[in-house]
C-alpha cells in the first residue's frame, strides 16, 4: 500500500513542480509590428449569455478576455446583440478610446 501511496504522490509534485510563474510574456503582440497589447484597439465581443469581452484581432492574431467590474465580477452592458462584436477591433489604436 505504501508503494502504491508513493505512485500517486511523485507525479503529483513532478506535475505542480511543471507549475511556475516564468513563461512568455502574454501582453506583447507578436507579429511583426510586436506591440503591448494596451497600444493596440479593443473591441466588445457579446458572448451568448449577454456578457461582454475584450476582443482584438490584429489580422495575425487574435485576443480575447472577459470584461469584468473592478470586483471581478462580469460587465453584461447590452452593447450589442448576443455574439456580435462591435468596435474598430481591427486596426492599431489604443484601448483609451473604449474607457
Amino acid at each position: 500500500m505504501r508503494n502504491f501511496k508513493i505512485a500517486l504522490i511523485l507525479p503529483a509534485i513532478g506535475l505542480l513542480a511543471a507549475c511556475s510563474s516564468v513563461g512568455p510574456d502574454k501582453t506583447r503582440d507578436r507579429g511583426n509590428d510586436s506591440k503591448h497589447l494596451s497600444q493596440l484597439q479593443a473591441g466588445i465581443w457579446v458572448d451568448p449569455n449577454g456578457c461582454d469581452h475584450w476582443i482584438i484581432d490584429d489580422g495575425v492574431e487574435g485576443y480575447l478576455s472577459a470584461r469584468t467590474d473592478r470586483y471581478g465580477k462580469p460587465v453584461c452592458s447590452g452593447v450589442a446583440p448576443p455574439t456580435v462584436a462591435t468596435g474598430d477591433f481591427k486596426r492599431g489604436g489604443g484601448l483609451a478610446d473604449l474607457l
